[in-house]
């Protein structure tokens, strides 16, 4: 139970968050000296082949394919971890979760979060004279210190976990199909696997509840209007501004949307894809309009397949769009990762990394401009839950090779953890000939030979790194006070939206 102080210190912050808007941007500071301006939008679950660019039977991102067009495409782009809470640290921390602590998801009642003494992305830029803001998902602590508020953001709209973590008045597309919240003096619903808990889903405003349960099908034009409006007030302030956008699709439960004006109508997914294709291209439109050759727009997919490293599991759309600056039309195959996010953000706001740590990610600016074709040589994809500890480092990337010790064993959203099969010698791909890694190298060949003691060093080495490096522990105890309510005397929570 947090003390008499604490709770007066929060009750006067949540007060003090209803007017975060009106104090950051109307405060003009200093002349901007050209900083560049940010917008990462990450896409929760959204598959390579999602992107028309990369799929072309793919014909429901109209938006996303002009961008592609406009600016650069990556073939070979990965995100940092195959679940939710693990891809959203490594992205704001540029370091993976056996560094920063964030192994797997965390609860509704979870007390923790990202560790205190990692920093953000957002952290450092507040710190450079950036004006920052969050729209949508979060997911890394929503209880004290933990909330995006206390984490860099200086506005936050959105739900701080995923949107399945609890129940809605409208339920959407989900399988199995979950039930709506209870009402009045309705008995509480015995929730079957991937169905939470009887609290209703909250969105919140900085750190106020406005609405509980939310309404998934009007939340994402909610987002739309509340990017787009944090956009302008920051331009209009003088002062460079971050903008992370973490989009409830393509996660389930996919929102239930007006039907289609086309014969037959579209299915829930590809109309779900549309609706998230709409929503930044009205971003991508607002960024045109207000600080469109000094603002870098960088797109890509999280954790696309739950619990897996197999390519489908993390390899992720991206793009960069950046007039004058990204070239245009341009495919890449450098191997790169939203690891890369952060050091290369902090590199082109001219800020300096955190010190006394190792990241995992690269500066990608080379990449991005079109003077290197090169990213990572090695690259590392966590595995939740295998090899009983929670991250570990089994699947190894050198070039084209991709090895795997482990695979299986990872936890599931329920806190299951499958079985798990152990390679010694490890199962190794060439991803030149087999993407789908259908068919192992044969272990007798003259190429597996080759490469087997360059995967092995790669995981040795960074393992020996991490075992050196300041690393952090999440708090993962859970305690049902801590889960967000805006009218505890209601059933599920309810509390109208303002």
């Amino acid at each position: 139970m947090a003390c008499p102080f604490l709770k007066v210190l929060l009750v006067g912050v949540s007060f003090l968050g209803c007017l975060y808007p009106l104090v950051d941007f109307s405060f003009s500071g200093e002349t901007r000296e050209q900083k560049p301006n940010f917008v990462i939008i990450l896409a929760d679950d959204m598959g390579w082949g999602d992107l028309g660019a990369n799929w072309a039977e793919t014909k429901d991102t109209a938006n996303l394919d002009k961008m592609a067009a406009e600016g650069m495409r990556f073939v070979d782009f990965h995100a940092a971890a195959s679940t939710c809470s693990p891809s959203r640290a490594a992205l704001l921390t540029g370091r993976l979760g056996l560094r920063n602590g964030v192994p797997h998801n965390f609860a509704v009642t979870s007390v923790g979060g990202l560790p205190l003494n990692e920093t953000t992305l957002a952290e450092v830029l507040q710190r450079a004279g950036y004006v920052t803001g969050l729209i949508g998902k979060w997911h890394l602590g929503h209880h004290g210190s933990y909330h995006p508020n206390f984490r860099g953001f200086d506005y936050y709209f959105g739900i701080p976990y995923s949107h399945d973590m609890g129940c809605t008045d409208t339920p959407g597309y989900n399988h199995p199909p979950c039930p709506a919240c209870p009402r009045g003096g309705r008995p509480s619903r015995n929730p079957e696997k991937d169905c939470h808990s009887d609290v209703a889903l909250p969105l919140y405003e900085n750190l106020s509840i406005v609405e509980q349960p939310v309404n998934l099908s009007g939340l994402t034009q909610k987002y739309a209007e509340k990017a787009t409006q944090f956009i302008q007030r920051a331009s209009a302030s003088g002062r460079p501004f971050l903008l992370y956008v973490g989009l409830a699709h393509m996660h389930v439960p996919l929102s239930r949307t007006l039907p289609s004006a086309e014969p037959g109508g579209r299915r829930p997914y590809s109309a779900a894809l549309r609706e998230m294709d709409s929503l930044v291209g009205q971003i991508k439109d607002k960024v045109d309009l207000t600080a469109k050759n000094n603002t870098f727009l960088w797109f890509t997919g999280g954790s696309p397949a739950k619990q897996t490293t197999w390519e489908g599991g993390h390899r992720v759309p991206a793009l960069a769009y950046w007039p004058s600056r990204v070239p245009v039309n341009v495919t890449s195959t450098a191997l790169l990762s939203v690891l890369d996010i952060f050091p290369t953000v902090v590199a082109l706001a001219g800020a300096s990394l955190p010190q006394g740590r190792h990241f995992d990610g690269l500066d990608a600016s080379e990449v991005l401009f079109g003077r290197a074709q090169a990213g990572h040589r090695v690259l590392f994809h966590p595995n939740s839950g295998a090899a009983g500890e929670d991250g570990a480092l089994q699947t190894v990337r050198v070039e084209r090779y991709k090895a795997f010790f482990i695979t299986g064993g990872a936890r599931a959203c329920d806190g299951s953890v499958g079985p798990e099969w152990h390679h010694e010698p490890p199962l190794i791909f060439n991803l030149d000939d087999d993407a789908a890694e259908a068919a192992p190298l044969d272990r007798g060949s003259a190429e597996y030979q080759r490469v087997l003691p360059e995967v092995r060093a790669a995981l040795s080495e960074v393992l020996e790194d991490i075992a050196g490096d300041n690393t952090s522990r999440a708090d993962y105890s859970q305690d049902p006070s801590v889960t967000p309510c805006c009218n505890p005397h209601q059933t599920a929570c309810r509390c109208q939206a303002a």
